[in-house]
């Protein structure tokens, strides 16, 4: 049997309890890693893999980082799908008998990680869990561990829409029982969403509100047990689940917010070119936060959206007191991410110098707004706590400026402790008496170079080069230390004082931690008040950048109605119109009535179609977050859900192609949506053949109308779909209008009544850039297919139209030649043609076309 020594066989004995993490070991200055995790890790990491003689026959793997800079190495395992458990030493080396007790101090994992360069404090980093109630319904609890904010839903429907709801919230991980852990891993891992199990346990009344129902109550155990169990620390900032009741919110999925490029742009990821981006003048990371949780969840009662707007209606009327409440609201640090940290016992002596500080504040900002004016603003005073407790406490005991490491000293206010004054007295006349006998020494010597010096081995020294020691008083000098270039000595009053100094300092530095760790401890009873006062100027933070936006972009109040009918006047979309000078943008009207509420919208590609449907969708969301909206009036239902089927993209991960994404994503809005949801479908057929997806896109169509009932913006190149307007009551058409000017189209980027008459599609293509030859060709050919068309009907043919297929006196009257060409290109392949493979057998059968007529 293969024995190990004692430090590997306990790392043995740890590692085997966090088989599924990465196990850092702490050994002296230096994480280290062993076996296969140093195996894996090294290829992760980049970094070398080495070995060690553990006392077996053969060497084991090995691999290490430092201490000091081990969070980005944590970091990326993390990202990439790992957990790290961090092995700490529990106990002081100096006084311990044998191997130094080591354990598990905390787990990192995709949904836990608190700190590091990725982290953006702007942004809700929450974990999930998801829990099966029966067939048709799942309980999920999300929290973020950082705010100690929660909250728990019902998602009625299938496991589809489950993974929307998880994708729309980023979540990077989600906790399961072990029964559903095999149903969901194959849709969890093709995401990127880490699945992680766990059996929950019972929780007190206090972390279940009585607004929770009973059948949700596992998941939050669940959840919060996986939390305790990773976290190892106390956990007393995390607060009750808030229950969100189904139809309280505007639900938008994670493909209808990716379209509408909500949070996030669709060509880079980033924030730029988004609502968010638009919207976003918050001055408080807590603000930020808040504003991007608002566009996720839309409110959707009508009642808490007309609240919010009139709020944003009194800070437009008063433009002073907008100004003072931002430039305070700016001195105000992250006091949800600051309450963690209290909680976790991981704040520093800043942290706390940065809570107090934004309590400073406070007082100002809710003199501010009780002296306002409107009645709202003044009610808005009332949520504010000043916190006077956890400020008086902060104020008496925390420095001004304290360092970043709280074992470094100077973090306590001098005063707040007798005894640490008399330590901090003594070190600091200490360190005087050296520099004055350092000073003293040098006159009595003549040696210029002499000084006083410290090392912890030595402590205490006077160093005085070689070249120098004959002058040096040898009676009372004393050798401690020699050097290759000096000699180091002590005198017996050098001696006394250190001591004395000594002593003093470290003795003080541990008096100053305990006194911290008291004040962070007494600082937890405080933590609810601290959270519910962030949440307040938060909410003000975003209500202040909304008024402030408002007023800038000439954004106006939209009222709400309890039917189904929505009117924009002369509509903007919001971000566009940043984007480009406001002059040139051309406004869209929309109107939909309760007896004509389906929009069938033609016109060519770039007229702005995609563009002119999005816009509305974006209306709808600025007016349920509580924002003015980008108009001239709107009057608007309250919508609760928004699906979009906009744009072509594979996914590859899943193996599905442009039309089966379509499909997919146009079923789950279809089975879905409600007779109060808004529903954007942009070309939908247009990735099959063109009787399938003319199909298709009638069936839907008759479908919504007939069967939902949903506000419905449906637009299309397929023209023969314009005469459903006969069929179809509530279906009304609409065009992007174009217009030729001298052989060119020009786009009006307007919104008229009824059906474009053409697509434009080869003056699109003459814009791209296509050769000349190409685009003449194309519009023989389309001439052709137009006068074939005309003379079929097409109603009645029951395969789809060749594009080939001339009659027989058309063919008659064409030379052999011509003929010929007609049958190659009816033979040939282009799909299978790369782009200049086929401008060269295009060019070959008119060459062949020239020499016939020449």
């Amino acid at each position: 049997m293969t024995t190990h020594t004692p430090m590997i066989q306990q790392y043995l004995k740890v590692k085997a309890e966090y088989e599924d993490a990465f196990l850092f070991f702490r050994l002296g200055d230096f994480y280290e890693l062993f076996f296969t995790d140093a195996t894996e890790a090294s290829q992760i990491l980049e970094i070398t893999l080495t070995s060690r003689d553990a006392g077996s026959r053969d060497r084991i793997p090995m691999c290490g980082v430092p201490y000091h800079s081990a969070q980005g190495y944590i970091e990326t395992l993390v990202h990439k799908g790992h957990k790290v458990a961090i092995c700490e030493q529990t106990e002081d080396p100096k006084t311990a008998i044998g191997i130094v007790k080591r354990e598990v101090v905390k787990i990192i994992t995709p949904g836990t990680m608190l700190e590091g360069k990725s982290i953006d404090a702007n942004t809700n980093h929450f974990i999930g869990a998801v829990d099966s109630l029966d067939e048709d319904n799942y309980a999920l609890a999300y929290l973020d561990l950082a705010t100690g904010e929660g909250k728990v839903e019902i998602v009625d429907g299938d496991e589809r829409k489950l993974i929307a709801e998880i994708e729309a919230l980023g979540m990077k991980e989600v906790v399961v029982l072990e029964t559903l852990h095999i149903a969901l891993s194959d849709s969890m891992s093709k995401r990127n969403i880490m699945l992680s199990t766990e059996h929950g346990e019972e929780i007190s009344s206090e972390e279940h509100p009585a607004t929770i129902p009973y059948e949700l109550q596992q998941v939050c155990s669940m959840l919060i047990s996986y939390v305790k169990r990773t976290q190892k620390t106390a956990l007393d900032h995390l607060r009750p689940f808030e229950f969100i009741q189904k139809g309280a919110k505007l639900s938008i999925d994670a493909n209808s917010m990716r379209n509408l490029e909500l949070v996030q742009s669709i060509r880079n990821g980033s924030k730029d070119g988004t609502l968010y981006w638009l919207l976003d003048e918050t001055v408080t990371a807590m603000g930020a936060r808040k504003l991007k949780m608002w566009i996720h969840q839309p409110l959707a009662e009508q009642n808490e959206i007309e609240n919010r707007l009139a709020t944003v209606t009194a800070l437009i009327g008063d433009f002073l007191l907008r100004d003072e409440l931002k430039t305070n609201l700016k001195e105000v640090y992250d006091l949800e991410r600051l309450a963690g940290r209290i909680s976790m016992g991981s704040a520093s002596g800043r942290d706390l110098a940065q809570l107090r500080n934004s309590l400073r504040r406070v007082p100002d900002i809710k003199k501010e707004l009780e002296l306002s004016a409107p009645p709202l603003l003044n009610r808005f005073a009332n949520r504010i706590d000043l916190c006077p407790d956890a400020y008086n406490i902060l104020e008496k005991a925390i420095a001004e400026n304290p360092p970043l490491s709280v074992k470094e000293g100077g973090v306590m206010k001098d005063g707040y402790d007798e005894k640490l004054d008399n330590y901090r007295d003594a070190s600091k006349n200490g360190k005087e008496w050296l520099a004055e006998l350092e000073s003293e020494e040098r006159k009595r010597t003549g040696i210029k170079t002499l000084k006083i010096g410290y090392n912890r081995v030595f402590g205490y020294f006077i160093e005085i080069t070689k070249s120098n020691v004959h002058l040096a008083d040898l009676e009372r000098y004393e050798r401690k230390q020699t050097l290759a270039n000096a000699e180091r000595y002590i005198t017996p009053e050098l001696k006394e004082k250190e001591d004395l100094i000594l002593n003093a300092e470290a003795e003080g530095l541990e008096l100053e931690y305990k006194l911290f760790s008291t004040v962070r401890d007494e600082l937890k009873t405080h933590i609810r008040q601290v959270q519910q006062l962030a949440s307040t100027l938060a909410e003000l933070d975003v209500l202040l950048s909304f008024a402030a936006i408002s007023e800038k972009r000439n954004y106006v109040l939209p009222t709400f109605h309890k039917g189904k009918a929505l009117e924009i006047k002369n509509g903007r979309h919001p971000v566009v119109e940043k984007m480009m000078d406001h002059s040139l943008y051309t406004p869209n009207s929309c109107k939909l009535t309760e007896d004509a509420n389906m929009l069938l919208i033609t016109g060519p590609n770039m007229s702005g179609k995609s563009t002119y449907m999005r816009q509305v969708a974006l209306t709808v969301v600025m007016a349920q977050i509580g924002c003015y909206v980008p108009c001239e009036q709107a009057v608007l239902p309250v919508t609760d859900q928004i699906f979009t089927r906009i744009g072509a993209a594979d996914d590859l991960a899943s193996g599905q192609s442009t039309f089966m994404m379509e499909m997919i994503e146009s079923q789950h809005a279809i089975a879905n949506a409600t007779e109060q949801s808004l529903l954007l479908f942009d070309e939908i057929g247009r990735g099959t053949s063109t009787y399938d997806g003319m199909s298709l896109a009638q069936a839907m169509m008759e479908h919504i109308h007939n069967e939902i009932g949903a506000n419905t913006l449906f637009s299309t190149h397929y023209h023969e779909l314009t005469n459903l307007d006969k069929e179809l009551d509530r279906l009304e058409n609409v065009h992007v209008a174009a217009m030729e000017q001298e052989g060119k189209v020009v786009f009006l980027h307007k919104v008229m009544a009824g059906a474009a008459d053409k697509s434009y599609g080869i003056y699109v293509a003459d814009l791209a850039g296509l050769p000349e030859t190409l685009l003449e060709r194309a519009k023989i050919l389309l001439a052709n297919f137009e006068r074939v068309e005309n003379k079929q009907n097409v109603a009645d043919e029951p395969e789809q139209l060749s594009f080939f297929d001339l009659q027989k006196d058309e063919q008659q009257s064409l030379s052999t030649e011509e003929q010929e060409v007609l049958t190659n290109l009816t033979d040939t392949d282009v799909l299978n043609m790369t782009p200049l493979n086929a401008l060269q057998y295009v060019f070959e059968l008119k060459e062949k076309l020239t020499s016939t007529k020449g």
